[in-house]
């Protein structure tokens, strides 16, 4: 597993310790996750070092390993641009390397639903046949895309390995901190004025969840992963206990580019059109192929992290008076 210290990767390794079936877990990070336990192998691997292909293949080779699962990516934007292409894009081309040379029987890939881009023209529910577009000039989506790409090239080339690409909705959870989650955590969220798209969610444990039954079952291709349910924009911030506030495009818009340059946003400019245009995705061939059904619906998610987020600030309230 890479990327094996991110939330996603610290639940799995937690859950696949429990589980009877699973020998061994080689978990590949700057960091060993907090949940490893004596199932659970710990390699310092930076996928942005040259030539860490050739040491990803000796692991796979010393270790045994037959099911990589490929977490290594970003949750949230970067201004770092250039770490973040030798990390995602140029680091997947080394893991799929590595799996190349030691015929790898599973390849499992974290990806996201954002990568369809939101477009005036998306129809209500997008499928995985539909193309991803994601934004221009976007390297966060840009690099997600080229790392897809090659996944797919790497399937094409090498039919004796079942690859499997999860598309997630934007994830949230008690235990979640990226973009999505910091933007939803302001007191005023900030909205585009006229503009009040469904969105869709995915709570972290479904996430989890969809990976376990990746593992567990041979099932090739690209699933879109998402909770049941969307919800108006307006009403998924106001389940947070938080309330909108809608600016003008043109004003939002250059603010957020002058807030971003100095480090003190969660996105870019660009990540507005969220706020105008459908992106959401239809589950359903995860749901037959894969037999993902999620546990929480989109609103059932919104509230779970809404409520983690009040207790959150009760807290700081009562450290705050102390």
């Amino acid at each position: 597993m890479t990327g094996a210290a991110s939330y996603l990767g610290r639940n799995l390794v937690g859950l696949l310790e429990e589980d009877p079936s699973v020998s061994k877990i080689i978990v590949l990070d700057i960091q060993n996750p907090t949940t490893a336990g004596k199932k659970t192998r710990f390699y310092k691997i930076d996928l942005t070092q040259p030539a860490v292909d050739s040491r990803l293949s000796e692991i796979f080779g010393a270790e045994e390993v037959d099911v990589v699962v490929h977490l290594a990516f970003l949750s949230s934007p970067s201004t770092a641009t250039a770490w973040a292409h030798e990390l995602e894009s140029v680091g997947t081309m080394h893991v799929l390397n590595a799996c190349r040379e030691k015929r790898i029987s599973k390849f499992i890939m974290r990806s996201e639903t954002f990568l369809y881009g939101p477009h005036s023209a998306n129809p209500n529910f997008l499928t995985e046949k539909h193309p991803t577009l994601g934004i221009r000039n976007t390297s966060f989506l840009k690099d997600k895309i080229d790392a897809e790409k090659e996944a797919r090239k790497f399937a094409a080339s090498n039919p004796h390995c079942c690859v499997s690409i999860l598309r997630f909705a934007p994830i949230v959870g008690p235990t979640v901190h990226n973009y999505i989650t910091k933007w939803l955590s302001r007191p005023l969220v900030p909205t585009v004025m006229g503009f009040d798209p469904l969105v869709q969610f995915v709570h972290e444990m479904d996430a989890v969840a969809a990976l376990l039954l990746a593992i567990a079952r041979d099932v090739p291709g690209t699933f879109n992963i998402a909770g049941e349910g969307v919800l108006p924009l307006s009403t998924a911030v106001k389940l947070t206990g938080r309330s909108t506030l809608p600016m003008p495009e043109f004003v939002l818009r250059g603010a957020v580019a002058m807030l971003w340059a100095a480090g003190l946003v969660e996105a870019p400019s660009a990540f507005i059109s969220y706020l105008r245009h459908l992106c959401v995705a239809d589950g359903e061939l995860a749901a037959v192929e894969l037999g993902f059904r999620p546990a929480y619906t989109t609103r059932e998610a919104v509230l779970d992290f809404g409520g983690a987020m009040r207790l959150r600030d009760a807290r700081l309230l009562q450290e705050g008076q102390r």
